[in-house]
């Protein structure tokens, strides 16, 4: 799956083929992803993705359609949404968010298909990854969404967390206690400004209404050398529970 992940981001091109979905096609990709999560039948093949082993739903990399890859770990009832819009530009995001989707029973892994010049999912509601999103919150699962900065962004952090739009609750809370004991300097958009790293304007976080959002930047450093170290301290903060 990482080789394969690896490749799937590395095909993606800001000069790349690139179609956005018709208002038919979003609708048939949410029922289509309905279908798939309940283990019915689903006509999401007709709309361009390969689906293997009823639990990964993917668009070929190079595909106009390029509409993103979505894992669901089946050993477990649905729990968390690990999400990464930006796997080509926020450079290892998708590695994060696997290895987190794979330390996670029952979770789901959205992973953005085009570049962020050709589709950027975390600001346009009229993408199939927002749709999918979207379901998923509806169902009441938590999401968490992986982006990264330059390190001269704000160099006083290595990673900014917030709730988005939303108020920080205690799964926020918790995954920032981790992160600092980890080592982490960590940038709390609820309690301070974080330049312009809070995620405002994020629209996954703008529709997830009761289902908790954890909208997390990390630094360029942490995302080279220190990916384990974020998930362990993800994974203990539990972002399973509200």
């Amino acid at each position: 799956m990482e080789a394969f992940l690896r490749d799937f981001t590395a095909a993606q091109s800001s000069r790349g083929p690139y179609r956005r979905a018709t208002a038919d096609e979003l609708a048939a990709a949410e029922a289509g992803f309905a279908a798939l999560l309940d283990r019915a039948p689903h006509h999401l093949g007709e709309l361009g993705f390969s689906v293997r082993d009823d639990s990964l739903a993917v668009q070929e990399p190079g595909s106009e359609r390029a509409w993103g890859l979505y894992a669901i770990d089946r050993s477990a009832p649905p729990s968390l949404v690990v999400e990464a819009p930006h796997a080509s530009s926020d450079l290892r995001t998708e590695l994060i968010g696997l290895d987190l989707f794979r330390r996670t029973p029952g979770a789901i892994l959205a992973v953005g298909g085009a570049h962020r010049r050709r589709e950027d999912p975390a600001h346009d509601t009229g993408t199939v990854f927002h749709v999918v999103a979207t379901l998923l919150a509806r169902r009441g699962l938590p999401q968490v969404q992986l982006h990264g900065f330059n390190d001269t962004t704000l160099s006083t952090a290595d990673v900014v967390l917030s709730a988005g739009a939303a108020e920080a609750g205690d799964a926020a809370r918790r995954a920032a206690d981790r992160l600092d004991e980890a080592g982490f300097r960590v940038c709390r958009a609820w309690a301070e400004p974080c330049r312009g790293l809070a995620g405002t304007t994020n629209v996954q976080g703008r529709a997830t209404g009761a289902a908790p959002f954890l909208h997390v930047e990390l630094n360029r450093t942490v995302r080279e050398d220190r990916r384990g170290d974020v998930v362990r301290a993800l994974v203990e903060a539990d972002l399973t529970k509200p």
